[in-house]
């Protein structure tokens, strides 16, 4: 087996994420991902678990803690989704993504496994998100780490990360998303996401809309764990910003922290005192935690990718995240003309978050990524027509960069968002990245 080989057989199986649709309830069961982490020993059980659900700032605040944990001297992986430009990316250790050698050998391993499970097939078949899963847990086994730091996929109670026993589970802000698949209602994804809460953990949870409180609330009571609130028990405060980085000072439940962070927005400063929230009940140090959280990376997320003219990328991807990524873009970038470039996933609320984005731009180019969820420009395009924008469709990303870069001048500002999968195809042009492009 090579490298594309061993990426072809773990994209063979049901994938969520390229094609959405499959009825929650009846798709997503934890039982057979037990009998296949069952049949590999049990190596989800092997490591310091922090699990973390949400709606936004998952896959942020699960690098600001494994960055503090790696610099106190703890091997710390890390397991996210989805990926920028290689699937390798999802797994990590120390900030080192799992080799291509590595991952050949893990499937080459479990692949034997895998078709027990669905040739038992009494739950049905295991989904490319369940095989991922395995392989990180086994990559961590054997890779000896004494943390595994996990971001939830899809969901949280019936997701397939959660069959850890976590030490500390994270939930952070929870918003509409998913809505076909969790539920049209705040209180519903909520619940969801509270689903991974277990007896024996300590919950920390970013602010929420009362809706979400009350379900995280209620759900820590009922199975008697220790709940903090992040701004309520540990609060924050900005006390700096440029485009480099922000510093705040976090009102910890144990110290009092200054910290300066090379990510940019508001938002990124609730997700680090949620970090450190989940990172006092672990007893890392705080010398540890400043410098880990100043070290941090975690690219696509209001990143600035060229000065003379502007251009950031943001993987904002449903309403709530597009209306912080508008107020990050005011408050941060001041320009003389605005163009936004926009594409997004065929199944998130597209008319949500144009009607967040429309009012800050002079021109838009709507375009679609390569992955298969994204939506059709025309869709698109009809939505902005009520803001009084006529944009300019164009069908790939490569030609939507050049036709900005006909456009542009040097004191301009763009902003590429809608998707994570935008926000790379965007990176690897920038960057000279060669990204990883399967059916």
């Amino acid at each position: 087996m090579d490298y594309k080989a061993a990426i072809d057989y773990i994209l063979s199986f049901a994938d969520l994420e390229r094609w959405p649709g499959f009825a929650y309830s009846s798709r997503f069961d934890l039982r057979r991902m037990e009998e296949l982490v069952r049949q590999l020993g049990q190596p989800h059980l092997k490591a310091r678990t922090i699990h973390i659900a949400g709606s936004k700032g998952k896959g942020s605040t699960a690098a600001m803690i494994a960055s503090p944990l790696c610099a106190s001297g703890h091997k710390t992986g890390l397991y996210t989704s989805p990926h920028l430009h290689t699937l390798r990316e999802r797994i990590s250790i120390d900030g080192q993504p799992v080799s291509e050698q590595e991952l050949i050998a893990l499937v080459t391993e479990l692949k034997p496994e895998i078709e027990v499970v669905n040739r038992n097939g009494a739950y049905g078949e295991l989904s490319t998100f369940e095989i991922l899963t395995a392989l990180a847990f086994c990559h961590f086994q054997r890779s000896g780490v004494e943390f595994q730091v996990l971001e939830a996929g899809l969901g949280g109670q019936l997701d397939a990360t959660n069959v850890v026993k976590p030490e500390v589970c994270v939930i952070t802000s929870i918003s509409l998303d998913h809505t076909a698949i969790l539920g049209d209602s705040i209180a519903q994804i909520a619940k969801e996401k509270a689903g991974i809460i277990k007896p024996g953990t300590v919950v920390v949870s970013s602010p929420q809309r009362a809706e979400a409180a009350e379900v995280i609330r209620e759900t820590c009571l009922e199975k008697g764990v220790e709940l903090i609130m992040v701004g309520e028990e540990v609060t924050w405060q900005k006390t700096n910003a440029n485009l480099c980085a922000q510093s705040l000072k976090v009102e910890g439940k144990g110290a009092c922290y200054e910290l300066t962070i090379p990510l940019l927005g508001d938002h990124q400063l609730e997700n680090a005192a949620t970090a450190v929230a989940c990172l006092e009940t672990l007893a890392i140090p705080e010398q540890d935690i400043v410098s880990g959280l100043a070290r941090v990376h975690w690219p696509g997320r209001l990143e600035i990718l060229s000065h003379w003219p502007l251009l950031v990328v943001d993987s904002a991807h449903n309403a709530d995240s597009a209306r912080r990524l508008g107020q990050a873009l005011e408050q941060l970038f001041h320009f003389e003309r605005s163009i936004l470039i926009i594409g997004t996933s065929l199944d998130k609320n597209i008319s949500g978050i144009i009607a967040e984005l429309a009012p800050l731009f002079d021109t838009v180019i709507i375009t679609r990524s390569k992955h298969p969820r994204a939506a059709k420009p025309a869709t698109l395009a009809e939505e902005f027509m009520p803001y009084g924008v006529q944009a300019l469709v164009i069908e790939n990303v490569a030609e939507a960069i050049a036709e900005v870069r006909k456009r542009a001048q040097p004191k301009d500002f763009i902003c590429a968002a809608g998707s994570l999968f935008l926000a790379a195809e965007v990176r690897e042009w920038a960057k000279g990245i060669s990204g990883e492009r399967y059916p």
